[in-house]
């Protein structure tokens, strides 16, 4: 659930700061780099977890 949170405001940061919004984004845009890694991070965190879920259902 927290990887899913992280993906939503990073995501949302990283197209809100390609798109010239910045002052709208949820961290200010800080840095682009930043937010294209936390954004694959958290996808690949919110696969994980998905992937051990299924295993221990």
């Amino acid at each position: 659930m927290a990887s899913i949170l992280l993906l939503v405001l990073f995501g949302a940061d990283l197209l809100l700061g390609l798109a010239g919004m910045s002052d709208m984004a949820p961290l200010g845009s800080a840095s682009m780099l930043m937010n294209f890694g936390f954004v694959i991070f958290a996808g690949l965190l919110a696969f994980l977890s998905f992937t051990t879920y299924r295993e221990q259902r």
